[in-house]
């Protein structure tokens, strides 16, 4: 149960805010409300926003790329990726080799009911076989017509954007570890809890910092 002050704050709070929203101009001495100027809410379905460039909407199927590995329906935390295939022979890549077996994808299912959108099967995917749409007006009025199955998933790529540029600054950046040569040897100095000091290399024999015997 909420403190009283607290609660009462909170109250006075959202009063202003109606306050500001039903009468924009001058508050309450307008005495002419106008809460369409007021409100910052987007009016949908009357009014639409374009979702940014990396909008998590929904998933794609590039049909083609999929092996069926089963490597996102594993990796999927809530279970909603359902895959079925099967192993057919395939011709040989270049005269005079061997036939292959290759997947074919007879099922693949994306339950939007229980996904949670945390892109995790897009990034393990090794093949490139799914992808992100900003795709974002696809409710329906039963819950069972949100399991997309692998039809309705590759009419999905219709919507994937091209791919964009990435932002300056957002490149991996590899940390290089100094590496002491055998007759260089670094300050020594007292480290604080949970400080790791400079290393080197050990050579044959020589005993380490802590005076075990160096392998």
């Amino acid at each position: 149960m909420p403190q009283l002050p607290g609660l009462l704050k909170g109250l006075g709070v959202t009063a202003r805010t109606a306050v500001r929203t039903l009468f924009p101009k001058r508050g309450m001495r307008t005495l002419i409300p106008a809460p369409q100027q007021g409100s910052v809410t987007v009016q949908y379905p009357h009014e639409k926003e374009a979702p940014p460039d990396r909008a998590r909407g929904v998933i794609a199927l590039h049909e083609e790329n999929c092996t069926a590995c089963m490597l996102c329906s594993r990796s999927c935390p809530d279970w909603c990726i359902y895959i079925e295939g099967h192993k057919v022979k395939a011709p040989p890549r270049r005269a005079g080799g061997k036939a292959r077996t290759v997947n074919v994808v007879d099922r693949f299912d994306i339950d939007y009911a229980l996904c949670m959108y945390c892109g995790i099967c897009v990034d393990v995917c090794p093949f490139d076989a799914l992808f992100w749409t900003p795709e974002y007006e696809y409710s329906e009025p039963h819950i069972a017509d949100l399991l997309h199955d692998r039809i309705r998933l590759g009419e999905w790529m219709e919507t994937v954007p091209e791919f964009l540029a990435y932002e300056p600054g957002s490149e991996q950046k590899v940390r290089t570890v100094p590496d002491f040569g055998p007759d260089d040897m670094a300050p020594v100095r007292k480290l604080g809890a949970g400080e790791a000091g400079p290393v080197r290399k050990l050579g044959a024999g020589e005993a380490s910092a802590t005076g075990g015997a160096g392998g």
